[in-house]
């Protein structure tokens, strides 16, 4: 069935042949079975619908979080020839939607939750003849997904008006509990299940404790070249790390949820557009944007589960080019986490729970951070994936238990009120004002810990807050967590990752990227493109992806015939753009020769 699609996919997208599970759900698409297709970000889950879309006769209705989401799509299938429209409240040309929608002259419409499930839409679909259902981003009908949307389980009633028409649901992100949920709130039949995999290979995963952020976020902007993302932990924060990234001469953004609706989309626009800027967001930011050419996504702070960690890292690298997601993160952030499970619903908090615990155990790893991430999404990885810090540089671990026990014995004899700060000066000796005054200076645990030890009480503290064995009292200090008897009493060791040593800083551009940077036709084409994009008033990645440069600048093709060969250059992108791009590789050429 797949098979004579692929003329369609050559001639549309430019592709030869189908990646991953593609071939899979376009089958049971094309065969009009109901699906749930899991599919890492980057690996092409909109072609699952795009594809039949032009394919079979009437309007494939795709149901889309966001507006800014749904107007992402807009422009990608545009772009290579597919009658496309969105029907949401920021549209102008509703009218003009409609009467296309019932003209037949449409082969994809975008619309919300909020509108799909109004039996004003349902009429207006009466009027017209529909092939496919498509729910994107599946995992907001589920409760126990880390995004619900409400309005995605009132989806489940248009569904079953149009009961011969099938459904598609696309994730990237569900575990086991949620995907049998979606399921279920959809109505697709359990073998329905299409499960692609979770891995994103070309994501390099690290993790570090906060040691001076802003260093270290400065480290990370400096090193890196290409468009980024910096999750920030609160509004104030995006805020001043964009005003301190952007005094370096790094273009910068700030995005947050507080500032006023016409900024966000100026900043959301000046960001997708542009090809080297940082975006530093609070979680508000993200889903509504489909930017293949993000080469990093950095966590200033914990995210709020593994999911939610996985979803946002996957803004990174959606063109499959190297791609990096590093976290910083702070005991702190354990700690606040647990007291929010406090407001959570006695329905929900086991799994809770379990999930912040799952998030503890992939920070604290001293294996395969990828190994954890996969398992926890069900899979069996391989022990080592050779593109993670800890796999790069395996890190040295040191058993730490007896270290763990004297500072315990320190929170506990001072009476579990104080700060770490406070139990090192207690345990290395310190005779300050306000451990003599406390009396502290004759306790049992005062200048127990010797000069290496010392070095080494602040990564104990954090392993003892991130395990539940510490907990932060109200006004600050260090109490007991329900796991510390288990530690005094040598029931469980205590070991840590060895706190690593400042590396140099690596200037920028060292990272590895696929890019010829310098090259002149690169570059060359790169201004094209961006001239292109500036004229049409949509991003670069729009007009082509690096990918596609790269090869132009490799492969240099001299015809129409010859740069419609390359993968990503269909038809319509081969005849809007292909003479403008040629004359530029016949122009650098030429004078390459010239210089010789």
């Amino acid at each position: 069935m797949t098979e004579a699609l692929l003329p369609l996919l050559k001639s549309t997208f430019g592709y030869s042949s189908f990646r991953g599970v593609q071939d899979q759900v376009l089958n049971r698409v094309m065969t009009r079975q109901n699906t749930l297709a899991v599919m890492p970000t980057g690996s092409g889950k909109s072609l699952c619908y795009q594809l039949p879309a032009l394919a079979n006769k009437g309007t494939t209705i795709v149901i889309s979080p966001l507006i800014a989401l749904m107007h992402d799509q807009l422009r990608s299938a545009e772009a290579v020839g597919i009658r496309a429209a969105t029907l949401t409240s920021a549209d102008s040309n509703r009218a003009e939607t409609v009467a296309r929608l019932k003209a037949g002259d449409l082969d994809l419409l975008y619309a919300a939750p909020e509108r799909a499930s109004q039996s004003h839409f349902r009429e207006l679909l009466e009027q017209t003849d529909i092939s496919l259902f498509a729910i994107d981003e599946a995992h907001c009908v589920s409760e126990w997904g880390h995004d619900f949307r409400p309005d995605y389980r009132l989806l489940r009633p248009l569904l079953d008006h149009f009961g011969t028409v099938p459904r598609l649901a696309l994730t990237a992100t569900a575990d086991a509990h949620t995907r049998d949920d979606i399921l279920v709130q959809l109505g697709i039949e359990q073998d329905g299940l299409i499960l692609a995999g979770f891995d994103r290979p070309n994501i390099r995963y690290s993790m570090s404790p906060r040691a001076g952020l802003a260093r270290q976020i400065g480290d990370l902007v400096d090193r890196i070249p290409g468009p980024g993302i910096v999750y920030a932990q609160t509004r104030a924060a995006t805020e001043k790390m964009a005003d301190r990234i952007a005094s370096t001469g790094r273009s910068s953004r700030a995005y947050h949820a507080g500032l006023p609706p016409e900024v966000r989309q100026q900043n959301q626009h000046d960001f997708v557009a542009s090809e080297d800027m940082v975006m530093v967001a609070t979680i508000a930011f993200g889903m509504g944007i489909d930017k293949p050419d993000v080469r990093f996504v950095a966590h200033a702070g914990l995210p709020k589960s593994i999911e939610a960690y996985y979803q946002e890292t996957g803004r990174a690298g959606r063109d499959g080019d190297p791609a990096e997601a590093h976290m910083f993160w702070g005991a702190e952030d354990f700690a606040r986490a647990r007291q929010r499970l406090g407001e959570i619903d006695e329905t929900r908090l086991e799994s809770e729970r379990a999930r912040l615990a799952a998030l503890g155990g992939l920070v604290e790893t001293a294996g395969c951070r990828r190994a954890v991430l996969l398992k926890h999404f069900g899979e069996n990885p391989p022990a080592q994936c050779g593109n993670c810090d800890n796999c790069l540089n395996a890190p040295a671990t040191r058993n730490v238990t007896e270290l763990a026990r004297k500072f315990l014995s320190a929170v506990y004899r001072t009476g579990q009120s104080f700060g770490v700060t406070h139990l090192e000066a207690v345990l290395t000796g310190r005779q300050d004002e306000k451990i003599l005054s406390r009396g502290h200076d004759q306790l049992s645990v005062f200048d127990i810990v010797d000069e290496d030890e010392a070095a080494l009480i602040k990564p104990v503290s954090r392993s003892l807050l991130l395990r539940d064995a510490l907990r932060n009292t109200e006004h600050g200090g260090l109490m007991f967590g329900p796991e510390a008897r288990k530690i005094l009493k040598g029931e469980e060791e205590v070991a840590i990752v060895e706190p690593p040593k400042r590396a140099s800083r690596k200037r920028r551009g060292s990272s590895a990227s696929p890019n010829p940077f310098g090259d002149p036709l690169f570059e060359a084409l790169r201004k094209k493109r961006m001239e292109l994009a500036k004229e049409l008033g949509v991003p670069p990645y729009v007009i082509f992806h690096d990918s596609v440069l790269r090869d132009m600048t490799g492969l240099k093709p001299d015809s129409l015939a010859a740069l419609g060969e390359l993968p990503g250059v269909g038809a319509a992108k081969l005849e809007k753009h292909g003479d403008a791009f040629l004359a530029v590789i016949r122009d650098v050429t030429e004078a390459e020769q010239m210089n010789i």
